[in-house]
């Protein structure tokens, strides 16, 4: 099944001039450059065009959008604390270090400055507070919420909801995947860094 073109943004169609130019640099970057730049376009266009019926498509993005400015993990962790007043400490601790993250891959991003994906007949299906794409804060946020909040609640119940909504943002064409995992790793390291 074909991406649908709906969006709650109007994002544009084409590629601009500096989504090429990132491209193209990463392509002349080398044989790791090319192979991440290929994978990327690869499972890029993979997510963009598989499984978009319009009510999968309205559930992810009302989904991706908890997670924005890590929403949905700070929420969680100030619930935390208000409700488990033994462990308050550590849920503050694990809180923190979603707060950090996010703060952490925000100076990444403004360093990096890679733009957002923007392919030809594959738009964004959701608006995003900048262009700026690596590395994802939605990712970074959620998995420093894995890394932290897992002692807590048990891995099962929070390391998929993590991976759900990090993967939700190349599915909404916001990220290469390259950014997903880059956001993962930091969030992980830096949910550890704070809760050890």
């Amino acid at each position: 099944m074909t991406a649908s073109a709906t969006s709650d943004a109007s994002p544009p169609a084409t590629p601009e001039p500096a989504a090429r130019r990132s491209l193209r640099a990463r392509l002349a970057a080398g044989p790791v450059g090319v192979a991440v730049a290929r994978t990327d376009l690869v499972v890029y266009r993979w997510a963009r065009t598989h499984g978009h019926a319009p009510a999968v498509e309205r559930t992810v993005r009302a989904f991706s959008h908890t997670g924005e400015h890590a929403a949905l993990w700070l929420a969680a962790g100030a619930a935390g604390m208000a409700l488990d007043a033994p462990r308050r400490h550590r849920w503050r601790r694990a809180t923190t270090g979603v707060a950090a993250a996010y703060v952490i891959n925000t100076a990444v991003k403004l360093v990096a400055r890679r733009p957002r994906p923007l392919i030809d007949g594959l738009p964004q299906l959701i608006a995003t507070p900048t262009q700026l794409s690596f590395p994802s804060a939605h990712a970074s946020s959620s998995f420093a919420a894995a890394r932290g909040f897992a002692p807590l609640v048990g891995a099962g119940s929070v390391y998929p909801v993590a991976a759900v909504m990090a993967a939700s943002r190349v599915y909404l064409g916001v990220h290469y995947p390259s950014d997903i995992l880059a956001g993962a790793l930091l969030g992980t390291l830096v949910g550890g860094a704070t809760t050890s």
